[in-house]
């Protein structure tokens, strides 16, 4: 039965005052965000502005040395790009390949009661706390690879690695997951019908035609790896080492970040500036992953659409 003309005019006139306190609401939650990211980028530049304006940046950026903590003093960032670099490549070994083929597994071979079992199980790796990753690698991962290879330190860069490596795994996994089961099925449907073997369904169709999403979950993980703190700081040390050797102690940016944070350093002295400097490294190292995931995915995504 027809709602009467003069009742529904009631309906939208009262539910006017709600709809635009929602609004409302709603805009006051975007502003928030948008003033909160511009007072974190103020804070930086401007604290990173007044330690370059005693510290060269050419200094800082090309230094090979890193102890603003000791004498001599000594402000190169090379060091901790250094061990932020192993972290990353570690991780990105273990994730990135095991999370992939964990997606594939789940999206386009795994029956559905596999899934629904495989699937949480898998993300509650997600759930657990960053330091029992790092009591995990120190109790664990570290003794086996010290039985493998002697040389190996106690604390070092390779067992950090693979620790974070696990930790973003479930993300690789579920955001490459959701992007594979996104390719319409009329694809793998006509791929099928003209006689190809599951394999070739998706290494030649699923995968490429997600290859946009599968790309933005990799940059993702990476910059979840960059950004990693208390795992990496347990099991990583805190030796700015320039160093290569993922079996070496090293330590990395946001190590170094909780090693000023900790209250020893008096604040407003240089040595305290140089946690803005190290934290706006880290944001533009992330600002740069993510514009490049979106140069890819845009790219990728008018091909497939």
């Amino acid at each position: 039965m027809l709602q009467p003309t003069s009742n529904i005019r009631l309906t939208r006139t009262r539910g006017r005052p709600l709809e635009q306190v929602l609004r409302w609401l709603f805009f006051a939650c975007a502003a928030i965000s948008v003033l909160t990211t511009l007072a974190v980028v103020g804070v930086l530049s401007i604290e990173t502005f007044n330690f370059f304006q005693q510290v060269p940046a050419a200094d800082f950026l090309f230094g090979t040395r890193w102890t603003p903590l000791l004498e001599p003093k000594s402000y190169g960032i090379l060091p901790l790009l250094f061990g932020t670099t192993l972290i990353v490549i570690g991780a990105a070994i273990v994730a990135l390949p095991v999370g992939l083929a964990c997606a594939i597994y789940l999206s386009e071979y795994a029956g559905v009661r596999t899934r629904e079992v495989v699937k949480p199980i898998l993300e509650i790796l997600a759930g657990i706390p960053t330091i029992v990753y790092g009591f995990f690698a120190i109790t664990f991962v570290t003794p086996i690879l010290r039985t493998l290879i002697p040389s190996t330190e106690v604390f070092n860069a390779a067992s950090a690695g693979i620790v974070v490596g696990i930790m973003v795994l479930p993300m690789v996994a579920s955001l490459c997951d959701d992007a594979l089961r996104a390719v319409p099925n009329a694809l793998r449907d006509g791929a099928y019908s003209l006689g190809a073997t599951s394999f070739e369904v998706t290494a030649r169709i699923v995968v490429p035609a997600s290859l946009s999403g599968i790309f933005a979950a990799f940059v993702l993980a990476i910059s979840r790896a960059i950004g990693e703190t208390m795992a990496v700081t347990l099991a990583a040390g805190a030796t700015p080492n320039l160093t290569l050797n993922p079996l070496e102690s090293i330590q990395t940016m946001t190590a170094y970040i909780v090693q000023v944070s900790l209250g020893d350093t008096p604040a407003g002295t240089l040595s305290y500036q140089t946690l803005f400097a190290v934290g706006a490294v880290l944001f533009s190292m992330t600002l740069i992953l993510n514009l490049i995931a979106n140069a890819v995915m845009n790219r990728y995504r008018d091909v497939y659409e």
